[in-house]
């Protein structure tokens, strides 16, 4: 069952012309996570490895495809983590970074503390000789356009932020057993200046522990926060519950309790997976014992061989119940 890296691409509604680039863009993420773990390296790497490459792709609300917040700008949070030591490293609020998820890493590695933030994660990157980018590099057409419509006094940005691929993130548990998380962000749409969401907060956008599993979450960011929904997920896993039933939980208490949508990648030890979500879809690929696995709407789970079968040449197996 070892190794296994597990991504999803961000939970909500994907317009569909949009559709097959956040499939493929998941797909390539996976496959780069994988070569690295069946190469011999570890979790951290792999994810890392993924979340950059989907940080890197315009489709995503992270990296150089972020939405802005309500001056037009973009702020960026991430967070990794390690199941081995428990350590962490986030940033939250970065600006001019072209993957913030290598700088969250630089933070738990060479730094004893576990979140940067804004001005203070900037100069902690120029110390670790991170290249700066410019403001524009990191900003599409697309955010652009979506940004000055939600400028509309009756616009709905937490409505509108659904239409809009969200949140990049990985799990992967490694060939030694260790495991490992990473999620990556833009953030809220329209947000205000300075707005931190889940990602950067340990137990809400992610967590990693090598004795329960590990968790990357995706959704309305304050509604994750107050469950802390990836720790509630690894809760669950604890008390006996499976990956895919820990997952289900977690995420219709989220909706029940505070009414939100999202969606999450998990692991356990054994490299059992789950891609699960309350949304209307979320993009998300695994890959595991030379098998590439991938889906984008409730129920769907598509496979091919990792040697290099066509997307299209897929066949649909093992549909599941949507949630609540």
């Amino acid at each position: 069952m070892l190794p296994v890296v597990v991504v999803h691409g961000g939970a909500g509604h994907i317009p569909k012309d949009r559709s097959e680039m956040s499939t493929a863009g998941v797909c390539s993420a996976a496959r780069a996570g994988y070569t690295i773990l069946r190469g011999g390296g570890s979790s951290m790497d792999a994810v890392l490895e993924a979340v950059s490459i989907l940080e890197n792709n315009p489709c995503f609300n992270a990296g150089c495809g972020s939405v802005l917040n309500i001056k037009g700008e973009v702020e960026m949070d991430a967070i990794v983590m390690d199941g081995l030591t428990l350590g962490s490293g986030a940033v939250s609020a970065v600006r001019n970074i072209a993957n913030p998820i290598q700088l969250a890493r630089l933070v738990m590695d060479k730094t004893s503390h576990s979140c940067l933030t804004a001005e203070g994660a900037s100069q902690f990157a120029r110390s670790m000789g991170v290249p700066e980018v410019s403001p524009e590099s990191l900003i599409t057409e697309y955010s652009h356009m979506r940004w000055a419509k939600n400028l509309a006094p009756d616009a709905n940005p937490v409505e509108s932020q659904m239409g809009k691929m969200g949140t990049v993130g990985a799990v992967a548990v490694d060939s030694e057993g260790n495991i490992a998380c990473a999620t990556s962000t833009g953030g809220m749409l329209n947000k205000m200046e300075g707005r931190v969401g889940d990602t950067p907060c340990i137990g809400s956008g992610g967590y990693a522990d090598n004795q329960v599993g590990a968790v990357s979450t995706t959704g309305h960011g304050e509604a994750i926060m107050k469950v802390t929904l990836a720790r509630l997920i690894l809760f669950h896993m604890e008390q006996g519950q499976s990956v895919e039933a820990a997952s289900d939980l977690g995420l219709a208490y989220m909706k029940s309790r505070v009414s939100g949508l999202g969606g999450v990648v998990s692991v356990d030890p054994q490299g059992r997976w789950a891609a699960r979500f309350s949304s209307l879809q979320m993009s998300w690929a695994a890959a595991q014992t030379e098998t590439l696995h991938y889906g984008l709407y409730v129920g769907e789970h598509f496979t091919q061989s990792l040697g290099g079968a066509p997307l299209t040449g897929s066949t649909a197996h093992l549909a599941s119940k949507p949630l609540g």
